[in-house]
């Protein structure tokens, strides 16, 4: 594993790449809440940022720690992570999908629900699952240096995700129901992405 410390320009650099490739599933659930949410507070965007950021620098890092322990169960378990956010996201957005035709059936006024922390923990672990396999990545650092990769991969998703949520209430009021249905295809769309990368490519 090795005690030299690797952090330079192309460290920093190759982990900033990372953590907006990271971030990419983050954001565009992001935007979905804050299309569902109009009305979320600032707090409550800074928690949704932090549970994306927190869950984003912890998968690699157990890939990581897998990587040096236990390679050859990780990689047996490995191969049911597209399945795992598909079925989280798939849900979840299909529950979106189904609230936004009802309320446009009904022609009623839109009521906007709030993103409950049970839904944003299972959206954060659906959309950071798959950086399980960023510990192939960086298994090459040692500890500090992985620590620390992972610890700017957390910044970037937690500036990314905050953005998103900003991005999603500006123009969710706008929407009315079919900020619900819109929303729902975007994590359908993630989970589907999610798979078909994880098990074609």
């Amino acid at each position: 594993m090795g005690v030299t410390v690797i952090i330079n320009f192309s460290f920093i650099v190759f982990s900033i790449v990372l953590g907006v490739g990271l971030a990419m599933d983050a954001f565009s659930v992001s935007l979905a809440n804050g299309l569902k949410e109009p009305s979320m507070t600032k707090k409550k965007i800074c928690i949704v940022g932090l549970a994306y950021a927190v869950f984003q620098a912890v998968m690699p890092m157990i890939g990581w720690v897998c990587v040096h322990t236990i390679v050859e169960k990780f990689k047996n378990f490995e191969k049911f992570i597209p399945w795992i956010a598909l079925v989280l996201l798939l849900y979840i957005g299909g529950e979106m999908l189904a609230d936004g035709i009802k309320a446009k059936k009904s022609d009623e006024e839109v009521v906007f629900e709030k993103l409950t922390y049970k839904v944003l923990l299972v959206q954060a672990v659906a959309t950071s699952i798959d950086a399980l396999s960023v510990g192939f990545t960086i298994a090459k650092y040692p500890l500090v240096s992985a620590l620390v990769c992972n610890a700017i991969i957390a910044l970037v998703t937690f500036i990314i995700s905050v953005v998103g949520v900003l991005i999603g209430k500006k123009i969710g009021t706008r929407l009315g129901w079919k900020a619900d249905i819109l929303g729902g295809i975007i994590l359908i769309g993630i989970g589907l992405e999610i798979f078909i990368t994880g098990v074609f490519f």
